[in-house]
């Protein structure tokens, strides 16, 4: 098979889709791999690493569309991209229907196969390929919250772990999911005061057993959260549902309950966002303030740190890449339910049931 890596062209998205030592395995596989020309320099890699592991490089992002039976990136195409996708093409990446309209209807006008990794799903029910990059985006958001919090930046001037005879920063995260487990560890690490709020209990158990003292577990309802809202600094949002919007847990009217300078980081942006006034933003543009609340909703934080995040991608997409490569997507998805799971649009149908109820439509059979 040809497969296709092209350079991410999202505002300051540096990640890549495939590192040079994914590209060799798939070479080694008997594949053709075609890489654009400068596709992993914001990553640390140089066009000499892919083409030691065998790539073969092109210019512009159209040819290597137009060369390859499959693509494999890292963000879901933006509007100069729908064109480009070719019928009967297989791209796989993350895409986030729910969360785009427009963007939908572009891939389901495309005839193309839309494998989304954020909804291939394993027997044990959790999300392989969404993992890592959640993992991340759970860790910055904590770093991210902690800088946004400073005065300059228009925060409550709190540090997060306090000082001797200064009571820490306060920290509420919603959902204990990875994004939340891995946002209370990293804020429990730096001494904050954590709370995190879940719907299941089996997840608050599992918290309860694995965080230090201070990071306390609650149940997660609308009373407690606006209970908790009023005095913490620092609020995350990590709720997701799979391959669904997100439900906004804070509504706009919260916000006037909320302390000047409070920071909200909401990770589930990329599915809509679990905050009423999220909308998305870049890391050029990070942040924007309503009603003297601070608001982080970068759609690709882990585009921030892209050698830490391409690495860790690639060591969970390559094994499906391989199998879509070595079988054809028909027998992988066959022979593999994880992968099934995946198949958002095929050629001009909406197969997963979620994406269709977003937006008020039946969903068809592929």
């Amino acid at each position: 098979m040809t497969i296709g890596v092209p350079k991410e062209i999202k505002n300051n998205e540096s990640r890549v889709g495939m590192t040079p030592g994914g590209v060799y395995e798939l070479v080694k596989n008997d594949h053709t791999v075609y890489v654009q020309s400068s596709a992993g320099e914001g990553s640390g890699f140089s066009d000499a690493d892919y083409k030691t592991a065998g790539a073969i490089l092109l210019d512009t992002i159209g040819q290597v569309y137009a060369m390859s039976e499959m693509i494999v990136k890292v963000k879901e195409p933006i509007a100069e991209e729908y064109e480009l996708i070719q019928k009967d093409q297989v791209v796989f990446t993350y895409f986030h229907f729910a969360s785009s309209e427009p963007l939908t209807k572009a891939m389901i006008k495309s005839g193309a196969i839309c494998i989304a990794y954020e909804t291939v799903e394993d027997e044990e029910g959790t999300l392989p390929l969404l993992t890592p990059m959640s993992e991340v985006a759970g860790r910055m958001a904590i770093q991210q919250g902690a800088k946004y919090l400073e005065k300059p930046v228009k925060g409550r001037g709190v540090l997060l772990g306090g000082v001797p005879g200064v009571a820490p920063g306060k920290v509420l995260v919603l959902g204990a999911g990875v994004v939340g487990i891995q946002s209370a560890k990293m804020a429990a690490g730096l001494g904050a005061h954590v709370t995190i709020l879940d719907i299941n209990m089996k997840r608050l158990r599992y918290v309860n057993d694995v965080m230090p003292p201070h990071v306390v577990t609650e149940f997660s309802n609308e009373f407690n959260i606006r209970k908790h809202i009023k005095d913490h600094d620092l609020i995350i949002g990590g709720v997701l549902l799979k391959g669904a919007k997100a439900p906004n847990l804070i509504t706009r009217d919260m916000l006037k309950e909320m302390r000047p300078g409070t920071v909200i980081v909401d990770v589930a942006v990329d599915q809509g966002g679990c905050v009423e006034t999220t909308r998305p933003t870049t890391h050029e543009d990070p942040i924007y303030i309503i009603d003297d609340v601070v608001h982080y909703s970068v759609a690709n934080m882990p585009g921030a740190v892209p050698y830490t995040s391409t690495m860790a991608l690639t060591n969970v997409t390559l094994p499906y890449v391989l199998k879509l490569a070595n079988l054809g997507w028909e027998k992988a998805v066959d022979a593999d339910l994880s992968l099934l799971k995946g198949l958002n649009i095929v050629k001009g149908k909406v197969v997963y049931e979620e994406i269709a109820q977003a937006f008020g439509w039946e969903p068809t059979m592929a």
